[in-house]
């Protein structure tokens, strides 16, 4: 027997669903626009993330050594702040190193070099390059090294400079950039799922005042609530079905289009490549966002003009 009834609305739900004719193809279209929209946004952040990614790569803090200072004191400066969660990886510059380097950047420039050679000794001191696995991070550890420099048990420190306060704008900025893009991020799916429920929301509702005459008569027959209201249900995860089957294929042309732009121009990940790879992690999150969509839009409306 429930087997039977199961099919009965299941099938109810899918004579109701070509019945309503245009105002589910419209339901559709909306909803297919808004898991267009969600899908866009979760592309748009994977290449954000990987734009800002590289950026977020080349900021780091570095720390200026006096060319007087021991290297022993140097690498316990450094061992110190390795045990640092904050800190990702570090690399350090020997004075030898530096001075290397130096040489290399500045080997057509005749005059700097002939005027390292009357030095007769290496001017440069150690650098030791910090990254934080955050951006917030920095300030903790530049702090550390300022309290490290000014400590009285460091009078004479090794340290010369840190160059954080000069990148301090930057990585303020970049910060600011991502926290500013996860909010947007959210907000916009938060509209668009809201624009999309009332649109679901009114198509049930005309769907159920449309068959007033068949909801009455089967209330006078004895029906349940459920299966007066299951049809209506099974619409709302028709609509979210098929939006989300129509979502993830537009994704196709489009990151096809958009990816070799979006590695050329930003330096970041190839859309395209991205789609390819994980094409059933966000055809999943599209299709339990439909199916989601579509069921709540329809309880809603099923409990708020039935009374169920």
């Amino acid at each position: 027997m429930f087997w039977v009834k199961t099919r009965r609305v299941i099938r109810s739900g899918f004579i109701n669903f070509w019945r309503n004719g245009w105002v589910s193809l419209i339901t559709v279209l909306i909803m297919t626009i808004t898991l267009f929209i969600m899908g866009s946004l979760i592309f748009a952040k994977a290449v954000l993330d990987s734009t800002l990614s590289q950026i977020q790569d080349k900021v780091d803090v570095s720390v200026y050594f006096k060319n007087t200072a021991e290297e022993s004191d140097i690498i316990a400066l450094k061992t110190k702040i390795e045990k640092f969660n904050e800190v990702k990886n570090m690399e350090y510059i020997s004075r030898e190193k530096a001075l290397e380097n130096f040489k290399e950047r500045h080997k057509d420039n005749a005059l700097i070099l002939q005027s390292l050679e009357e030095l007769g000794t290496n001017p440069l001191g150690a650098v030791l390059n910090i990254k934080a696995r955050q951006t917030s991070q920095y300030e903790s550890i530049a702090k550390f090294l300022d309290d490290y420099s000014n400590s009285s048990n460091n009078s004479s420190s090794i340290i010369d400079k840190v160059n954080y306060y000069q990148n301090k704008v930057v990585i303020e900025k970049l910060s600011k950039i991502i926290d500013s893009t996860n909010r947007l991020g959210v907000s916009v799916s938060i509209l668009f799922f809201f624009l999309s429920f009332i649109v679901t929301f009114n198509t049930i509702r005309l769907a159920i005042y449309s068959a007033r005459e068949e909801i009455g008569i089967m209330r006078l027959v004895g029906a349940s609530n459920r299966f007066i209201s299951g049809p209506f249900v099974i619409e709302g995860v028709m609509y979210g079905t098929i939006a989300s089957i129509i979502a993830i294929i537009l994704f196709y042309p489009f990151s096809l289009w958009l990816g070799p732009m979006t590695e050329s121009f930003l330096g970041g990940i190839n859309l395209y490549t991205y789609y390819l790879k994980n094409f059933f992690q966000v055809f999943f999150v599209l299709f339990v966002t439909g199916i989601a969509l579509g069921v709540f839009s329809s309880m809603i409306a099923v409990r708020r003009y039935l009374k169920v």
